[in-house]
């Protein structure tokens, strides 16, 4: 009658192992060298599997053994277990390693290409089985998304005033003036001083898509007040296409501004000191996602 160790699913992995190898070799000296174990440590351990399984497994001869007919039928699932095990064991030493997973991963709306995009394609291309979910967002949707778990990690504008939250610097990017093609600022001008515009009809994106870098664009270009908000639209490019209008200017990133290329828009760099914003990648500060980690030893190397 089996033991009660039966009940206990890990019982016999070991021992099957050596069972599975003594069924292809059928001679336990064989066996016991495939397993690096000594002979009669290998039967000891056949004879307490058939114990533990109440029936017995081989018949032992002069020449080696053969499998009894119980035998041949354990074999068979031994085999199909442990090739079940053995690549459940492989998937979880490579998501340990990053190899394999889930990457949830956001983007910020106003920062795609440049550094970002080349990080990413790094590690696509460094850990192709790794499963990378994107979606892009602004600042505030990111952070509250990291927050609730949803997402592993998030390029975001800084700054981001988060205690369960780790930011690593990306990029740092020059704010440009995008004024009117006719505007009397863009002509023959290169660079545009701070007292330029002051009190210049502006357009924004809403401050809640992302409160720090709303609040430092604002600090930078117009730091002795005089912004005057005359319009709010809802991405960079509906922003540019307001300023095409020939009603308002707007401070926008260098890349975004340069990449969406609207006609009818001018691009002026500031005088200095120039002014900038950050794009962080951001990650909770508790993850244990492997996935996390090896984008971060990337950004490191870069």
């Amino acid at each position: 009658m089996p033991d009660s160790s039966t009940r206990d699913p890990w019982w016999d992995l070991r021992r099957l192992r050596y069972f599975a190898v003594l069924a292809e070799e059928l001679h336990f000296t064989r066996a016991a060298a495939r397993l690096h174990i000594a002979q009669p440590a290998l039967s000891q351990q056949i004879r307490a599997l058939e114990r533990q399984l109440g029936v017995p497994l081989v018949h032992r001869t002069s020449r080696g053994c053969v499998l009894t007919e119980v035998g041949q039928q354990v074999a068979a699932e031994a085999g199909r277990l442990l090739a079940e095990v053995d690549a459940g064991t492989d998937r979880i030493r490579d998501l340990v390693r990053g190899r394999e997973g889930r990457l949830r991963l956001a983007y910020t709306r106003s920062a795609r290409g440049g550094r970002v995009d080349a990080l990413v394609t790094r590690f696509r291309a460094a850990h192709p089985d790794v499963e990378v979910v994107a979606e892009t967002a602004w600042t505030a949707p990111n952070v509250a998304g990291l927050l609730a778990g949803r997402l592993d990690a998030a390029f975001v504008r800084t700054p981001v005033e988060e205690p369960g939250l780790r930011c690593r610097l990306v990029d740092t990017e020059e704010l440009l003036l995008a004024l009117p093609a006719g505007h009397p600022l863009a002509a023959g001008r290169r660079r545009i001083s701070r007292a330029e515009v002051v009190d210049l009809p502006a357009v924004m994106w809403p401050r809640e898509n992302g409160p720090g870098m709303f609040d430092r664009t604002i600090a930078q270009v117009w730091p002795q007040g005089g912004f005057r908000l005359v319009r709010q639209e809802p991405d960079d490019e509906q922003l540019l296409r307001a300023v095409a209008g020939g009603d308002v200017v707007a401070a926008v990133p260098a890349g975004r501004a340069r990449a969406v290329k609207v006609p009818g828009v001018r691009l002026r760099r500031f005088t200095a000191p120039t002014p900038t914003v950050d794009v962080r990648l951001a990650w909770p500060r508790d993850t244990t996602n492997p996935a996390v980690h090896h984008l971060l030893a990337l950004l490191d190397d870069a």
